[in-house]
């Protein structure tokens, strides 16, 4: 799972890693945000327990900076064993389904290299009543082998009542404060990635986003639309590893606290 970069690479973006200053700001937030939230662990925890069988806490191996693997905490928001049923859940993937309307919004376009040339740029195939250049047929049959990095659902069935509040109010992130105590994770950076998800971003254009710290929140999340396509989010992410600094970390944090309240049903 490790990727190694090239030492310049490395050198380079060195300081976009927990520095000293970001460390202790994360020390301090974390503490404080542990003694706050104090009670929410007590009455969550009851409620889980009281909902349905399992343990309180989701763990999980994540990657995050330099794809360095550790373990995450969320309080358990799903029914237990719900990670063996995703690959029967590839339908309610947002992810999924935004890369389809795109394609069939694009399938009534003609060939843009036929555009640009002036002449048909390979053979014409008349398919299904509709003429078609070659090249263009197979590039449009290509984008149908649909495959998505990330999972999102709305109204994914496996998440439970408790789980659906807590979900809306970003509580069930709670435990990553732990997380940040250990130093696995930042306040601010770009989110951890399942393993499955990250071994998928392996490119130099992707493994940008892994020199950044790892973080609770970030670009993306602070956005009005908290759902973006594929290449939506990557980009926030790596505009995240170019842009950090201490002053940026705070306004991401400050524009965070409104989305506790923010109305989302995924």
């Amino acid at each position: 799972m490790k990727k190694t970069f090239n030492v310049e690479e490395s050198e380079r973006f060195n300081h976009f890693r927990i520095n000293k200053g970001k460390r202790l700001f994360d020390i301090f937030f974390s503490l404080i945000a542990l003694i706050i939230f104090s009670p929410f662990f007590f009455i969550i925890s009851i409620l889980i327990k009281l909902e349905s069988k399992g343990p309180i806490f989701y763990i999980s191996d994540r990657v995050g900076t330099g794809y360095d693997i550790f373990r995450f905490y969320k309080f358990r928001s799903m029914k237990e064993g719900s990670e063996e049923e995703l690959s029967k859940l590839s339908e309610l993937n947002l992810y999924l389904i935004n890369k389809k309307n795109q394609v069939n919004v694009e399938e009534g376009d003609d060939c843009p290299d036929c555009k640009r040339l002036g002449i048909n740029c390979s053979p014409l195939l008349f398919i299904d009543g509709t003429t078609i250049c070659e090249n263009w047929y197979f590039e449009l049959k290509r984008r149908k082998n649909f495959t998505a990095t990330f999972f999102k659902a709305k109204d994914d069935p496996r998440v439970t009542k408790v789980g659906r509040i807590i979900r809306r109010t970003n509580l069930d992130e709670l435990p990553q404060f732990f997380n940040v105590l250990k130093g696995d994770m930042s306040i601010v950076g770009n989110r951890p990635l399942p393993l499955y998800e990250a071994e998928k971003l392996t490119t130099d254009q992707f493994s940008y986003r892994f020199l950044a710290p790892a973080g609770i929140t970030g670009i993306w999340q602070i956005k009005k639309n908290r759902f973006h396509s594929e290449e939506e989010r990557l980009a926030l992410d790596n505009q995240y590893t170019l842009i950090a600094s201490p002053w940026k970390d705070l306004m991401i944090i400050l524009k965070t606290l409104p989305t506790f309240f923010r109305k989302s049903n995924y």
